[in-house]
């Protein structure tokens, strides 16, 4: 994810205004990119106008710190009765492009439910809502820049971008540094999912090498014996090594 997003800084030390430095080419998808049909109608029409960040856009004001639940980061907790599906867990490292941990970055998801939908009020997927499972969460990265969340493996589901479309399992991510409008979106993806190739999202991106930043990986170490599988999923915020961020102006699926 290629920002001019920086670690914050505490209350005593004023915040450092790093230069923005556009990504390298081919490790971020295109605006507009024919295979993903929405693009052509989000997409920007005339070149992108670089400004220079200030303190405005890396200060205040600070979305959301403060009101973190105790399972706000499980979502398999945040209802009477547990979640249908596999459960999982995901954990990773937040780093800028010096492999420098970003502390206190407010990380969020949200995700389909195992049967691949959403419990949104426009997904008419014809598949069945959980009850206990809502399919969004909330962390903030510690110290190392470590991150942790507990949900269910989510579900393909149909989109209808082109002739039977489908998108494979993903966990959308939220990424909010020092300030509001340092808001960075992207998503991950589960290894072998054979779906891959068909995915206009993911091969919008040109150069195979950041497609694969995208995709996590299976981590035994986290994984919990009899309880949940682990996976491990690093974001790098900028950099030749910066995982790869959704189209500018769009929100996919």
């Amino acid at each position: 994810m290629s920002t001019t997003t920086i670690p914050p800084s505490n209350k005593k030390t004023p915040p450092k205004v790093v230069p923005y430095r556009r990504p390298e080419p081919g490790t971020q998808p295109e605006s507009n990119y024919a295979g993903y049909r929405a693009t052509a109608r989000r997409a920007p029409s005339k070149p992108l106008v670089y400004l220079p960040h200030t303190l405005s856009e890396v200060t205040g004001p600070v979305f959301g710190h403060e009101k973190i639940a105790e399972t706000d980061n499980d979502l398999t907790r945040q209802h009477s009765g547990d979640p249908l599906g596999e459960r999982i867990i995901v954990s990773g490292r937040v780093l800028d492009g010096d492999g420098r941990p970003v502390s206190h970055s407010l990380i969020e998801i949200w995700q389909a439910n195992a049967a691949g939908r959403y419990r949104h009020a426009i997904d008419d997927h014809a598949a069945p809502l959980d009850p206990n499972f809502s399919g969004s969460g909330r962390t903030l990265t510690d110290q190392n820049g470590a991150y942790r969340f507990v949900t269910i493996k989510p579900g393909a589901y149909p989109w209808r971008n082109h002739e039977n479309a489908w998108r494979p399992a993903h966990i959308h991510f939220s990424l909010f540094g020092p300030a509001f409008a340092t808001r960075l979106i992207g998503q991950m993806y589960f290894p072998g999912d054979p779906l891959f190739a068909y995915d206009p999202v993911l091969q919008s991106i040109p150069d195979e090498k950041s497609r694969q930043r995208l995709i996590s990986n299976f981590d035994l170490e986290t994984t919990k014996p009899e309880w949940a599988l682990g996976y491990r999923f690093d974001i790098i915020l900028r950099g030749r090594d910066a995982t790869p961020l959704d189209p500018p102006k769009v929100s996919p699926r």
